[in-house]
């Protein structure tokens, strides 16, 4: 070996030797990304899927969901079920019952795109745990949200007071009627024993025509 090819490797080596060092160097000035997890979890990206849940409206703390069910008629795997009631004093019906099939939802996105009032969107839950099957395929999104919906109004006290004030007030019931008397029905008057009416004999003029000579009454002889 030649004493320049000796020279080259061993420029060749530290130079190599102080690009590592400067990396190492570079990544132990950077902050700790270690997450002790489960106590601490990673914000997950806007494009993960998990799976579909109920938005909670900020103004309103309640669903936007109005149970039209045209998720349902958009989901090609057929595991949502939607059911709704119209309150009195509202528009529009609200959501009762959010049942999503998680063991057989496929994750499309065709639910979310066809919802017209913006009502569910993809969560971020991606360490969804369970020891029965059926914790997956009936997933209550309503009661979901209903806790969702007390943390917010302990967060939210003003808009909780706002919205409630601004809540439709159903009309009272009506009241009952008051008891009308029974009316009274006269007792029927028997006419049987009462005599009958006679009508007064009224004496029938004689009557004499015209050009006729009146009868004179013969005297009676003795």
């Amino acid at each position: 070996m030649s004493l320049k090819t000796a020279f080259r490797e061993t420029f060749s080596g530290f130079k190599s030797l102080l690009t590592g060092m400067r990396i190492t160097a570079r990544e132990a000035a950077k902050p700790s990304i270690t997450v002790q997890y489960p106590h601490e979890t990673l914000k997950m990206p806007e494009r993960f899927r998990g799976h579909v849940k109920l938005i909670l409206d900020p103004v309103t703390g309640k669903s936007r969901c109005t149970a039209c069910n045209l998720c349902v008629r958009a989901c090609p795997s057929d595991c949502i079920v939607v059911d709704g009631a119209k309150k009195d004093g509202e528009k529009k019906k609200s959501v009762t019952e959010y049942v999503l099939d998680f063991t057989t939802c496929s994750l499309c996105g065709s639910c979310v795109e066809a919802c017209p009032s913006d009502a569910i969107e993809y969560s971020k839950d991606y360490n969804v745990v369970g020891l029965h099957r059926e914790d997956f395929s009936h997933m209550d999104l309503v009661k979901k949200l209903e806790g969702e919906s007390k943390v917010w109004a302990a967060t939210h006290p003003e808009a909780a007071a706002a919205a409630a004030a601004a809540a439709p007030v159903a009309p009272p019931p009506p009241k009952p009627a008051a008891a009308q008397p029974a009316p009274v029905v006269p007792a029927p008057v028997s006419t049987a024993a009462a005599p009958a009416a006679t009508a007064p004999t009224v004496p029938t003029p004689s009557v004499t025509t015209a050009g006729a000579q009146p009868q004179v009454p013969e005297p009676k002889t003795t």
